[in-house]
């Protein structure tokens, strides 16, 4: 369907940036948002159907104005693409309690700030889509991003329940497992490494680190196909609860049915005899 409003979080650049202008080329009202609107603008373009709006994700209040600003330009809320997101890297044990706050804030709080500025318009107009971008570290925690990986797993978490409560309105939901895409996460702007302080890590440390500071601008993805491919689900009269994206991102996600399979074949018997009555001689 043709002439939606999509509302689009960290749409300055990288993927959001793509979504914008995919969505605006399908002949769509966007509405690109930012923490730094100058930025956004440059960016996107300028359009008829197309409005800034200040925005940073963390921010309750941001999150309402910008909401009611989509409102008093456009009437109504169509699409809205949980895009913002940041990457704190680095072992567990080395990264701050502030690093992981600022990890989560963004990419777990940000998304539940935006979508509660807009459900009570969704579930109105007993219509709407959301979308959340994950990452295959939704999928299956990876080494050195330990707090990425949380924030990752509990977006989709709350996207599952989310999903169950909003369908009855209409509202549908998807996650989006990118694997490496050639987005901006990984440059400087964006990844924040731990800072080194345990010994013990050193050598890992220093492995892990050269490995994403080497991927950055080589990653294999295509983001403007990813965006296209986002506006072709979009049109569908049902979003998929899930789109996995990328053959590297299949592959982590079939790597992760083969455990969990595995997993629940190693210990069935035992699992099985866990209810009152049951024997158990584990």
């Amino acid at each position: 369907m043709r002439n939606n409003v999509w509302f689009i979080t960290g749409a300055g650049r990288g993927l959001g940036l793509d979504i914008a202008k995919a969505a605006l080329a399908a002949g769509h009202r966007v509405v690109a948002t930012g923490r730094d609107p100058e930025k956004v603008t440059k960016a996107v373009g300028v359009s008829e159907h197309l409005l800034v709006v200040k925005l940073d994700v963390t921010s309750a209040a941001n999150a309402e104005a910008a909401a009611q600003a989509t409102f008093k330009r456009f009437g109504r809320i169509d699409v809205l693409v949980n895009n913002a997101a940041s990457f704190y890297a680095g072992y567990f044990e080395e990264l701050s309690p502030e690093q992981m706050e600022l990890q989560l804030s963004t990419s777990l709080g940000g998304p539940m700030n935006v979508t509660r500025a807009f459900l009570p318009a969704m579930r109105k107009q007993r219509s709407g889509k959301i979308i959340s971008i994950s990452s295959s570290a939704g999928l299956m925690g990876f080494e050195f991003s330990s707090a990425y990986s949380a924030s990752k797993f509990a977006l989709e978490g709350w996207m599952d329940a989310l999903h169950a409560e909003v369908s009855p309105f209409g509202i549908q939901t998807m996650i989006v497992n990118p694997g490496f895409f050639r987005t901006e996460l990984l440059t400087e702007a964006s990844t924040n490494y731990a800072a080194p302080t345990i010994e013990d890590y050193a050598e890992r440390r220093s492995q892990q680190t050269a490995f994403y500071k080497g991927q950055n601008g080589k990653q294999g993805g295509d983001p403007t196909k990813l965006a296209r491919a986002l506006i072709t689900l979009s049109a569908q009269d049902q979003l998929p609860q899930r789109f996995i994206a990328g053959a590297d991102a299949i592959q982590v996600a079939e790597q992760r049915i083969a455990f969990l399979q595995q997993q629940i074949e190693t210990y069935r018997q035992l699992s099985n005899s866990l209810a009152i009555g049951e024997y158990s001689n584990g």
